[in-house]
């Protein structure tokens, strides 16, 4: 330090920090050889305390207020230094400036999942994140802890530790807490309270506490929530043969449109009631019915099919309309029919439900 610096600083009787950068938690006043005038004038802020360091040990700490430095304003000092009588001379000592304001908007969250035991989903991972905000709760335990002789010591320096022990107190009180997994978002506010308190448990002897904690999001791996996502789709679904019901009169009104009209659909649509009575005969064989419905045997005597006549589909017929339709010529051996269950259309004499029709029909002239 050059002549003019040390005979500047000499000539400083104010003694005060304006926090810049936001950062920072603590800042030594830095001047030549550690020299406070006596007399001279402490000025700390809002937000602010100082911390005064004689030889080692924490002196005095002055809360918000400007102070002019005597001895009956420094009791510690003044008796750490026997000024009985009073001394106006230089005295050294380090003064740490320490905010005390909130520091707000600090992330923490999960870096591997979490596993735990849902009583829904069994042994399941769960990933969270959010936010929190520290202060100093007391300044002199803060330097002796973390700060020591540091001139600078900022937020940085301790964040990472801070969230990991955030993020490692999280995890037990989600496992002791045992809330099932699809309750945890209506349980968010108060896990964030619960963790609070165990936090501030672990941050204290540093002198920090936590003023507020957010837990943002609490979430399951992918691949469960899109397991979840199916379930939640077929509840919305419901009853299964109504839906069935549904898509198909859509079906129709669509190809009512088209310039082939219902006819030049007949076999995709015939396919896809078959595969919805495959789909339903399958639940029902498995012992499940279809929302809210009983599905019965078909009453005898009311099996109806659809017939090709003449490269046009028509029906469905019951058998006794068929009946007449075999006695008008209508409908011969061949003619092609189907009906729901069936896989493909099939000629009437091949059908075992029909064969009866025919019976005093002759069959067609050799040759």
């Amino acid at each position: 330090m050059g002549l003019w610096d040390k005979l500047t600083n000499e000539l400083v009787d104010i003694i005060e920090w304006l926090d810049q950068d936001r950062e920072t938690i603590v800042k030594r006043f830095e001047r030549y050889q550690n020299e406070i005038k006596y007399g001279a004038k402490l000025v700390v802020r809002e937000g602010q305390v100082a911390v005064f360091v004689n030889e080692g040990k924490i002196a005095d700490v002055y809360a918000p207020g400007t102070y002019t430095l005597e001895t009956q304003n420094m009791p510690i000092m003044a008796t750490l230094r026997g000024w009985k009588y009073g001394f106006n001379s230089p005295f050294k000592a380090e003064v740490y400036f320490v905010s005390t304001r909130v520091f707000t908007d600090r992330k923490w969250g999960t870096k591997n999942p979490i596993m735990l035991r849902d009583p829904e989903f069994g042994p399941t991972r769960l990933r969270a994140f959010g936010t929190f905000a520290i202060r100093v709760a007391d300044a002199a335990t803060l330097i002796r802890q973390l700060v020591s002789t540091d001139g600078r010591f900022s937020i940085d320096e301790i964040g990472d530790q801070l969230r990991d022990m955030l993020t490692a107190r999280f995890a037990d009180a989600l496992g002791e807490a045992k809330i099932p997994a699809l309750d945890l978002a209506a349980n968010q506010d108060e896990i964030g309270k619960v963790l609070i308190g165990r936090v501030n448990a672990d941050f204290q002897p540093m002198g920090i506490e936590v003023a507020s904690l957010v837990v943002e999001n609490i979430s399951l791996p992918p691949e469960v929530e899109a397991a979840m996502d199916k379930r939640t789709s077929m509840g919305v679904l419901g009853n299964l043969d109504q839906y069935m019901k549904f898509q198909t009169a859509e079906a129709i009104t669509k190809a009512a449109e088209n310039t082939g009209g219902v006819a030049g659909i007949g076999a995709g649509l015939g396919v896809g009631l078959n595969m919805a009575n495959q789909m339903t005969g399958a639940m029902t064989a498995g012992g499940q019915q279809p929302a809210g419905q009983q599905a019965p045997p078909p009453i005898p005597g009311l099996v109806q099919f659809h017939v090709a006549i003449a490269n046009q589909q028509q029906g469905p017929f019951d058998l006794t309309s068929l009946q007449q339709k075999v006695g008008a010529g209508l409908i011969t051996r061949q003619t092609l029919v189907w009906k729901p269950g069936m896989p493909n259309w099939t000629p009437a004499e091949q059908v075992a439900e029909l064969k009866s029709l025919f019976d005093s029909v002759p069959p067609p002239l050799p040759g």
